[in-house]
This record gives C-alpha cells, sequence and structure tokens, in this order.
C-alpha cells in the first residue's frame, strides 16, 4: 500500500491553502495511493500577531466548511484523507488543535484533539487553544489500524506506547515543527525512535517554510527512513507493508517483554 505524505507552506488564507488541499488529493490519487496525510496548520498558518479571539473566530466545526470540503474531495477520489484543523471550543477564545480521519467514501471515521500544547521553548499554544482530555483509539484504514497523534505529542513516549498496545500498526503524526537549535536532529531522532520502540510505522508529515523546519518523514518499524522531505514543497510517498510490523514485533517484540506489573508510578 502507498502512503502519501504533503509538505506544504501553508498561507495565511483559509481558501487559498483549502484549494491547495484539494490539488494535493487529486494528485495523491492519480498516484494510486491509499491515504493522503497533511501536517498540522493545514487550515491557515497564524501568527504571533493574531489574537485568540481572531483564531476563535476563524475555527470550524467537524462539520463546517474546511473539513466538508476535503471530505468530498476524498470521496471523489477514493482515497483516506489524515489532516488537521482549528476547531470550535467552548471555552471563549479558545480552539482545539483537532487531527481527522477521512474514509474513501468521504466519511470521518476518527478525530482526535491535541492533548500536549506546546508550551515549551518560548511558546505558548495554551494562551489559543484548549486540550483534548483523551486519546482516540486506533482506528482501521485499508492501509493499516491507525494511531492520531499531532506534533508535540511525538515527545511523550507514553501516548505513542498507549497507542501501539491498543493495536496501532501505523503512528500518524500532523507537525508544524518549529527551526531552532537542534530541533531538526530532535525531530529525527524521536520519529525514529518513536517507531523502534513500537515497531511501528511512523507517518509524520510537516510544514515547511514560515517558521517551521520541514524534513516530512515516514520511518519503518525498525526504524529506517523511507521518505525525508528535506525542505520540498509537495508530495511525498512510501511503501506501507504491514508484514514489517508483524515480523518486528516478532524478532524484537517490545510490546510483550513489558513489565507493566512492575511498572508502578514512583513518588518523589
Amino acid at each position: 500500500m502507498k502512503a502519501a505524505v504533503v509538505q506544504f507552506k501553508a498561507s495565511t488564507n483559509k481558501e487559498t491553502n483549502l484549494k491547495k488541499i484539494v490539488s494535493y488529493i487529486e494528485k495523491a490519487s492519480s498516484k494510486n495511493a491509499t491515504l493522503c496525510a497533511f501536517p498540522e496548520f493545514m487550515m491557515f498558518y497564524t501568527n504571533s500577531t493574531q489574537t485568540p479571539k481572531q483564531l476563535a473566530a476563524l475555527s470550524e466545526t467537524i462539520t463546517g466548511n474546511f473539513v466538508k470540503t476535503i471530505a468530498k474531495a476524498a470521496k471523489e477520489n477514493r482515497i483516506q484523507v489524515v489532516g488537521s484543523f482549528y476547531e470550535k471550543s467552548r471555552k471563549k477564545d479558545r480552539v482545539y488543535d483537532t487531527s481527522f480521519v477521512i474514509d474513501k467514501t468521504g466519511k470521518v471515521i476518527s478525530t482526535y484533539r491535541k492533548i500536549h500544547l506546546y508550551d515549551a521553548l518560548g511558546f505558548r499554544e495554551s494562551d489559543k487553544m484548549a486540550s483534548g482530555s483523551k486519546i482516540a483509539k486506533p482506528v482501521k484504514t485499508t492501509l493499516g489500524k491507525v494511531g492520531m497523534m499531532i506534533c508535540y505529542d511525538l515527545r511523550f513516549p507514553e501516548m505513542s506506547r498507549s497507542l501501539a498496545a491498543a493495536g496501532s500498526e501505523i503512528l500518524v503524526a500532523p507537525s508544524a515543527w518549529v527551526k531552532g537549535n537542534m530541533k531538526e536532529e530532535h525531530w529525527i531522532t524521536i520519529n525514529k525512535t518513536r517507531a523502534i520502540e513500537n515497531g511501528c510505522y511512523v507517518i509524520a508529515p510537516d510544514q515547511v517554510g514560515n517558521i517551521y523546519c520541514g524534513r516530512s518523514l515516514v520511518v519503518d518499524p525498525y526504524g529506517k527512513v523511507l521518505l525525508d522531505m528535506k525542505k520540498k514543497q509537495g508530495i511525498g510517498y512510501a511503501n506501507i507493508d504491514l508484514k514489517k510490523v508483524k515480523q518486528t514485533r516478532k524478532v524484537l517484540p517490545l510490546l510483550k517483554n513489558r513489565r507493566t506489573d512492575v511498572y508502578p508510578t514512583l513518588k518523589a
């Protein structure tokens, strides 16, 4: 099965980005991709001058035009799509950073609200966003069983392990990884580590340009980088073979060898 990974520089205009997204979906389908994965903040780029109130005003519900248009394109092109959007929240002047999985019929089959907000290295996503409260269960796709994460979630191994233990064969992490000292090294190392320690594929589409580093990745269950898009805008492709997941987990049975009976929460 072939996965398509989109890396692009989102503009501040929602409609401009939506046209690009639909075009990428059409192109991925024409190349016989089974699933097309997009980066975090694909809806639009928001800079530091945008207020929480302005962001909230531009957000939508899962049944809004943004996701509905993508779902229509997925159905017309018979391709599954993973993406993200700014979802309206009940909390005043806050939005959810929400990812979604759409099947070939255009149905939204899973959503996940980002749990770990990026309040680190001088950034405070919590000033504009509300955090999710639960991990989404892995969802079956024709590519495999997919576990959803978003960007900063990758730094928290407990989450990926929970998803792998629940049956995920592929972790998909739409991201907007900010540039900075050692940031690309962290990005590559973390994605490879999440794949190795869980014996699964990791698909991590990333934003490029603006303040983001690019380097969208696909990593196989043994830690081999199958795709690194560097700084290129466009679509990259990688083959996903679930036999590799089974083979890796057989010879390196990390999930089976866990000792959950002796992993207590230690008090300081």
